[in-house]
Order: C-alpha cells, then sequence, then structure tokens
C-alpha cells in the first residue's frame, strides 16, 4: 500500500508541475499578447516619375522621407532603382512594413498632415511634381516567405 501511495504522491506531483509550467506561460502569453508572431503587412509602391525628376525624387527620399516615414511608424524595409532603361528613368519603388492595414492607413494620415514633409513636398516640388502616379500594393507574405 505504502508503494502505491508513493506512485500517486510523484504522480500528483508531476501532474501539479505541470499545470504550473501551463498556468506561467498561459500568463506570460497573456502578458505579452500572444505566443505567435505578429502579423505584418506589406506595402509596394511604384513611383513612375516625370522625366528628368528621379534625382530629385531620390535625393527627397535619402533626406527626408525615410526619417519622417520612421517618426510615423513607418518602416522601410528597402528602396530600389531599376537598372535597365527606360525604367531606370522614371520607376523608384519601394516596401514599407506596417503592423496593420488599419495603421498603414492612420500612418500615412499623419504622415501626409506632418509640417516637415508638407514643407519637404513644396520645397521639392517648386519647379513641378515630381511623380506622375503611384501604384500601391499591400501584401501579406506567403508561408515559405523569408519573411516569416
Amino acid at each position: 500500500m505504502f508503494l502505491l501511495d508513493d506512485c500517486i504522491l510523484r504522480d500528483m506531483k508531476t501532474f501539479l508541475s505541470f499545470l504550473s509550467g501551463a498556468a506561467l506561460m498561459l500568463g506570460f502569453s497573456a502578458i505579452t499578447g500572444s505566443t505567435t508572431p505578429p502579423h505584418h503587412v506589406y506595402e509596394l509602391r511604384l513611383y513612375h516619375v516625370h522625366e528628368r525628376k528621379i534625382d530629385a525624387l531620390k535625393a527627397r527620399f535619402g533626406d527626408h522621407t525615410d526619417s519622417i516615414f520612421k517618426r510615423h511608424n513607418m518602416k522601410s524595409i528597402g528602396y530600389w532603382s531599376p537598372e535597365d532603361a527606360p525604367s531606370s528613368q522614371n520607376l523608384f519603388i519601394y516596401i514599407l512594413e506596417h503592423p496593420s492595414r488599419q495603421d498603414a492607413e492612420k500612418n500615412w494620415a499623419a504622415f501626409q498632415a506632418d509640417p516637415e514633409w508638407q514643407k519637404v513636398k513644396a520645397e521639392s516640388e517648386k519647379n513641378g511634381a515630381l511623380v506622375d502616379h503611384i501604384d500601391r500594393y499591400f501584401m501579406d507574405p506567403t508561408s515559405y516567405s523569408a519573411l516569416n
């Protein structure tokens, strides 16, 4: 009988240890939000630039736009210029990462309203608009993407 009581006691301790660990992990998950990595949305933007304005647009991004993006929770993944003409003369490409699509819209509104951005944009376009039009795509990474 004594041996049976020892086995039950040991199993009970193991079970209670398991429950304590599970409760601790659940509590930690509740505090940090989730055990799964956060989902992000990526925004691909293609700027079709007016003739002879590509250098001015690149300068605006490098000197001002990127740092203003950071203030508005807009994470730059990268900026690209095509290698081949004619796209190398009139196309500017970049990708932003946002916590969610709703955050992207909110952050873009705040960016557009930013007094520094308004001043930079006005100064850079005193001789005409730099960009003819913008193509914009929100994207989710696939399950096999390196971004997951």
